[in-house]
């Protein structure tokens, strides 16, 4: 299984509403997929989202999709930093864990 560890951070607390629009429609598409588990969290201008998968295949059929990939395109218009990680596992980590994975193993985008 693969575990995707995601945080955003915003680039101001206004992008706020724009954040929350987009989550919406990405929380519905991930209703419609097998993911196994969804974990979010967040305040103020960074939001953190965990989400475990079956297999890579279907990790990346919902992350290069719908509102998902569009919220991709968009997210410099919002973002200050985005880092994501991905790795095997049969189950989430706990935020503590989460946030040490973002911090020295994550992909980094910055705009």
């Amino acid at each position: 299984m693969k575990v995707t560890v995601t945080s955003i951070k915003l680039k101001g607390p206004f992008k706020f509403f724009a954040l929350s629009a987009q989550a919406l429609k990405i929380a519905r598409q991930l209703k419609a997929t097998n993911c196994r588990e969804y974990k979010k969290r967040g305040f103020w201008t960074t939001h953190y989202t965990m989400t475990l998968w079956n297999s890579e295949a279907e990790l990346k059929q919902f992350a290069q999709s719908d509102a998902h990939l569009q919220a991709m395109k968009d997210s410099a218009t919002i973002a200050r930093e985005i880092r994501t990680y991905t790795y095997d596992a049969d189950h989430l980590p706990d935020w503590p864990a989460a946030i040490q994975l973002l911090l020295y193993k994550a992909k980094i985008t910055r705009f």
